[in-house]
Order: structure tokens, then sequence, then C-alpha cells
């Protein structure tokens, strides 16, 4: 395995991916990792660093995602551009390494979010649903699989509920009722379906983001017509994304099985 390169998907401070490759030379999977801190700026890609690692070591290509956040350039539209933009950038990788190109399989990605990166995760498994015009739409790069930890994944909701203190507003500007629009675009439940499989992995015990904001989006993806399982643990926030921990070798068993199955998920159990 390789340790991790940066490659620049834009011209800012936190417009960069780090890339880790495991041992070889054949094309494997890739995951992108999208990590949490309610979108603000406090916290960064450390939080990914772990996962990535421990992918990479079991096979997969891991792509580490760093985008602007609030409180440092980032917010409505700037954190959902970068999303797009270093999902996008994945087939110019190449361009900083000669064996990264050769590396990623492209036809099979996988995008992982914990938390608020669990809302930018789902956000971009539902980018293709997006109009013309709307910040991400008319991605150049498919995902085909994503894992959502303790996810955001109803942004209304999470204003109802106020979590992490005004954190939803403070991403998209203002209320539901104030920017209709805004949230209708970045709400990834109201991006379905997907069309791709999904694994939301929540621990009960999480009182930072409720298991009750999971459950209705599987609810309503699996109305639309998606493929969704639930996996609940007993735990909090963190242990979710904890890469020693149940959450996180249950996530891999899931990772597995889609590797097991290829990449047009045609025999994925829900």
């Amino acid at each position: 395995m390789s340790g991790p390169r940066t490659v620049p998907y834009g011209s800012g401070p936190d417009q960069f991916v780090e890339v880790t490759l495991p041992a070889g030379d054949r094309p494997v999977p890739v995951v992108v990792i999208l990590h949490g801190g309610f979108w603000r700026a406090r916290q960064g890609i450390e939080l990914a660093r772990p996962l990535a690692a421990d992918l990479a070591a079991r096979g997969w290509a891991a792509v580490a995602v760093e985008y602007r956040r609030v409180g440092a350039g980032g917010g409505w539209p700037a954190t959902l551009e970068d999303v797009a933009a270093a999902l996008d950038a994945l087939p110019h990788l190449g361009r900083a390494g000669e064996d990264m190109a050769e590396r990623l399989d492209l036809t099979d990605i996988t995008v992982v979010g914990h938390s608020a990166g669990g809302h930018l995760a789902a956000w971009a498994a539902g980018r293709g649903r997006l109009p013309a015009g709307a910040p991400g739409a008319d991605p150049r790069v498919a995902v085909t699989a994503a894992v959502l930890q303790a996810g955001v994944l109803d942004l209304t909701a999470a204003v109802a509920a106020d979590l992490g203190s005004g954190a939803t507003v403070g991403f998209l500007g203002g209320a539901p009722a104030e920017l209709p629009e805004r949230y209708a675009t970045a709400d990834p439940v109201r991006l379905l379906p997907t069309g791709v499989p999904v694994l939301c992995v929540h621990g009960r015990a999480d009182t930072t983001v409720p298991l009750e904001l999971s459950e209705r989006y599987a609810a309503a993806a699996r109305a639309a017509g998606d493929r969704v399982e639930i996996a609940v643990v007993p735990d909090d926030h963190m242990a979710v994304i904890d890469a020693g921990g149940p959450a996180w070798q249950r996530t891999v068993q899931w990772l597995d099985g889609l590797r097991t199955v290829g990449p047009d998920r045609t025999t994925l159990g829900t």
C-alpha cells in the first residue's frame, strides 16, 4: 500500500483529495470518503484518514475529500460545488502520477460519508436528478453505491430538530421557508430515487444525529424504488467511523459484497 498522495481539484487551500492506493498494479474499485463536522471548518479531512488507510489496506483505492466549509469559504453553494468537482476530477487524477490512472476503476465508485458527510454522500448519489444550472448538476462521473454513516439525510427535519445548533441553517444560509430552492437542491431526500444501492449505518445511542433521519431516508428511498439496507448498531455518533469498531466492520462487509457482485449490482440484496 502506498502512502496518501495529495491532488488538488481546485485552486483553494481546501480543494484537494488524498488518494491512497493498495499494493499491486491492477485496477481496483474506488471509495470516496466525505468527512463530517456539520459542514463547519473546525473539523476536516483528518476524520477521513483512518478509514482511507483501512480501505486501501483491504484493496480499495481510497479517495478522501477535503472541501470548503462554513467559516472558511464554504456553505451554499461552495461546499456542494466542491464535492461535485472532486468527484468529476477522478478521471484526471492520473495526471498526478503515472500509476494512478491505471489503478482507479471508474466504473465502480462508492461514496462513503459520515454525519454532514453522509448528507454530501447521499446528495452526490442523487446529483443526476438535479435540474440544469443547479450546483452539482450534470455529473461527469457516476456514483455506483453509497454508505451513509449517521447521515443528516433530511435537511428540513434537521432544521426542525436544530441539529448542530443551527448547522443546517448556517450551511444553506437560511430556513426552508426562506430559501426553498436551496433546500430542494441540497436535500438528498428530495433527490430520490438515486438508482444505486445504499447502506445506512447508524448508532441507536446517537444523540447528535437521531437514528430517525436514516430510517426516514431509507423508507423514502425504498418507496421510490431504491435498494437500501439499514445497519443499526448500539453505538454513538462517532463510533460509526471507528476503523476498529463493529460498525465499520459491518460497512466493509457490505462493501465486500459490492465488490463480489461487480459494478452492475444486479445480484445485490436489499
